[in-house]
C-alpha cells in the first residue's frame, strides 16, 4: 500500500519507528479535529459567518481555532463599555420617567 511508504518514510525521518509515526499523526490529528469542533460550533453559535468558512478551510492543526475561541471570538465590548451602555440606559430611563410626572 502506499500508505505503508508514507508512513514509513515519515518515521525514517524522525528516526522513529513506523507504530509510533502512526501514533503521534493520529494524536495530532485528534488534537486538531478537538479545536476545529469547538471553534466551528463556537462560530456558529455566534453568526460568525466568515469564520466559519476559514475555520472549516484552513487546517493550521489547531493554532488557528485555538486564537479564535480565546482572542476573536471575545473581541467587542469590552466591560467598561457595556458598564458605560447601563449607565447610560439608566440616565436615559430616568429623564423619561422625569418628563412623565
Amino acid at each position: 500500500m502506499a500508505y505503508d511508504v508514507i508512513y514509513s518514510e515519515i518515521a525514517n525521518y524522525f528516526n522513529v519507528s513506523v507504530g509510533t509515526a502512526i501514533v503521534v499523526l493520529a494524536i495530532i490529528s485528534i488534537w486538531s479535529l478537538v479545536w476545529k469542533g469547538f471553534a466551528l460550533w463556537k462560530s456558529s453559535k455566534k453568526n460568525s459567518m466568515i469564520w466559519f468558512i476559514v475555520l472549516l478551510v484552513l487546517n493550521t492543526f489547531g493554532i488557528l481555532e485555538i486564537l479564535y475561541i480565546f482572542v476573536f471570538s471575545r473581541v467587542g465590548k469590552s466591560k467598561r463599555v457595556e458598564n458605560f451602555e447601563k449607565k447610560l440606559v439608566k440616565k436615559v430611563e430616568k429623564k423619561k420617567l422625569v418628563r412623565k410626572k
